[in-house]
């Protein structure tokens, strides 16, 4: 059995550590108490924070050139990221502690595949996790009173976390009675009739993974791409990319894209929805008086105008020029969005041909890489027909 790495502050949550390990261990998992402190001890630990410390990939020796408090923890989670990418036994990873430990230990959970079991318990588990979960599967349970010291409170929470990963170690989790590749693909309200006819294209080919293109959907693709669990994706929605450039509430981060190009994986890309950044219900002040649609009580989208599009489209192009496998990005002339068409909100054909023709006139186009135009609109079955005739093509299925 693989082992469950408990990771933390030995010099200041040992205690709480080793209670949790006693309990795993009682429960029948096999166990590595690691220390990521700063500060020495006489704790037993079964990894030591020097072990830890020297797989930083820049200073190992950070530990005795005299940082500060706050660069000593950066650097520490810095060496744990890399540290447990060097393990071949863990089987999962239990941390717990306050602000700064859960920062720390996260950094390293989130290196980790998605499945391998991740559990942070944690003071700041109730408020927003976004920064701490990233795009992996780390459970955040909240520890109600702070993580210092034993007492009724802290041995239950501490107890059901540990009982919580001894069952997540020792149980199997079984397997589908056919197991088809995964093909990634990610949509948004406005292009949902578009991925909807490629799910019922491929849904005898493939196991169709959505993505809600909000931002952390975007980083969740772009993450098991890089793990190597999707073997395919019809990527029909790039909208996180408006709200990178515009400040708006569900950008996916500057690395959008960027698995494609680091794993070579068969692409097929479109525009879906770059003509929308989402924001709250309020708008920036310096967006006042801007082209803006309600979409519900919470999101307010405004339409991106032919200079932002003329970047938007560049930033892309740029994107897929460091792509070295089969890519295939379509334009679908007649809009990008279900309210980007005649008669609706955001239609709006200069901006759109701004998009794309500086999309088309950024991409060095080979026999791998190539642009093409269709007169459809996005949500046109046809336009859904000709992404899956493109995958089919670049992957001989």
């Amino acid at each position: 059995m693989k082992k469950v790495y408990i990771i933390g502050t030995c010099d200041t949550k040992y205690a709480e550590l080793s209670y949790a390990k006693e309990l795993l261990t009682k429960a029948g998992a096999e166990c590595a108490l690691v220390d990521v402190g700063i500060l020495g001890h006489n704790n037993a630990v079964d990894i030591p924070h020097t072990e830890v410390a020297k797989h930083h990939p820049s200073n190992p020796g950070f530990l005795s050139a005299g940082l500060d408090r706050g660069s000593a923890v950066t650097a520490m989670s810095e060496a744990l990221e890399v540290f447990l990418l060097t393990r071949g036994d863990v089987g999962g990873v239990l941390g717990m502690g306050g602000s700064g430990n859960t920062a720390l230990v996260t950094r390293g959970m989130r290196a980790l595949p998605v499945g391998l079991p991740k559990l942070m318990v944690s003071t700041v588990a109730s408020g927003n996790t976004a920064p701490y979960v990233g795009a992996t599967d780390i459970c955040m349970m909240a520890s109600v009173a702070d993580v210092a010291g034993l007492n009724p409170v802290s041995r239950a929470v501490l107890g059901n976390a540990a009982h919580a990963m001894a069952g997540m170690v020792k149980s199997t989790v079984p397997a589908a009675a056919e197991d088809k590749p995964l093909l990634g693909m990610t949509m948004f309200g406005v292009t949902t009739p578009c991925v909807t006819r490629l799910r019922e294209i491929f849904e005898h080919e493939y196991e169709p993974l959505i993505f809600h293109a909000t931002g952390v959907g975007g980083q969740c693709l772009e993450k098991l791409i890089d793990s190597g669990m999707l073997k395919r994706v019809i990527d029909v929605t790039l909208t996180e990319v408006c709200d990178l450039f515009m400040d708006g509430v569900m950008s996916a981060g500057p690395d959008r894209l960027g698995a494609i190009a680091r794993t070579g994986l068969p692409y097929v890309g479109s525009l879906g929805a770059l003509d929308m950044v989402n924001f709250s219900a309020i708008v920036p002040e310096k967006y006042k008086g801007r082209n803006l649609y309600v979409h519900n009580a919470n999101v307010t989208l405004m339409r991106t105008t032919p200079r932002e599009n003329e970047e938007i489209g560049r930033w892309i192009g740029e994107k897929l020029n460091r792509c070295e496998g089969e890519v295939r990005f379509l334009i679908p002339e007649g809009g990008v969005s279900a309210i980007d068409a005649p008669g609706q909100p955001f239609y709006d054909p200069e901006a759109d041909k701004a998009l794309f023709d500086s999309l088309e006139a950024s991409v060095k186009q080979t026999v791998r890489r190539k642009i093409i135009r269709l007169p459809h609109h996005i949500n046109d079955p046809a336009f859904a027909a000709a992404l899956a005739e493109q995958l089919r093509s670049i992957t001989n299925t």
